[in-house]
């Protein structure tokens, strides 16, 4: 059975909002969790072929002239579906990431073999008493040591997946549930928020 606490946690950075009206990544960062521990991460820039606005340039602090000398998307996906493999998936706003991840995947006429879990519909769960459920806003609200600057791929997948193991201590802790299984906080996850505490006291 596949544990939560072993699984890649990513994040792109993007021209835009959605493939679907042309955006592309221009980054992607991961780190691989196994057993509770960062044991991998990936970094690299990628060239999407065009041109980035001004506030793209300004949200991410990723230039043109970064981009410039950036492998091109392709190169960067056919390394990125490698480095996956068919572990499972953690992103904060999942559905965004999962878009482009598949978007960009397709391009190079490749795939991945794990399924998503997005940890912001897990923090809205259990955090309800958040301020709210922005990725900083939790790091903050948690106390999770941190310099603040997000929008590059790597730093926030890296306090994306602080804030997962967080969560997962907490379950296990309030719960006394051991070797969480990624199939539960799965569950846990599209659970009505009033459930929560009954699902997981009764799991």
């Amino acid at each position: 059975m596949a544990s939560a606490d072993s699984v890649v946690v990513l994040d792109f950075e993007t021209t835009g909002l959605s493939p679907d009206w042309g955006d592309c990544a221009i980054e992607i960062g991961a780190v691989r969790i196994k057993d509770g521990v960062v044991v991998e991460r990936f970094q690299e820039l990628m060239n999407p072929g065009f041109k980035i606005s001004r506030f793209i340039e300004g949200f991410t602090g990723i230039t043109n002239e970064m981009l410039s000398d950036a492998a091109p998307c392709a190169d960067v996906m056919h390394q990125f579906a490698d480095f996956l493999g068919y572990d499972n998936l953690v992103a904060h706003n999942a559905s965004f990431d999962k878009r482009f991840l598949e978007a960009e995947l397709a391009k190079v006429s490749r795939t991945y073999m794990g399924q998503f879990v997005c940890s912001m519909l897990l923090a809205r769960r259990i955090y309800q008493k958040a301020p709210n459920h922005k990725l900083g806003s939790l790091v903050d609200y948690l106390d999770i040591p941190s310099d603040g600057v997000y929008h590059r791929a790597l730093y926030d997948s890296e306090m994306t997946a602080k804030l997962w193991l967080a969560m997962l201590n907490q379950i296990e802790e309030r719960y006394e549930i051991s070797s969480i299984p990624y199939s539960l906080v799965q569950q846990v996850a599209t659970t009505p928020k009033k459930s929560v505490h009954g699902f997981l006291k009764n799991w």
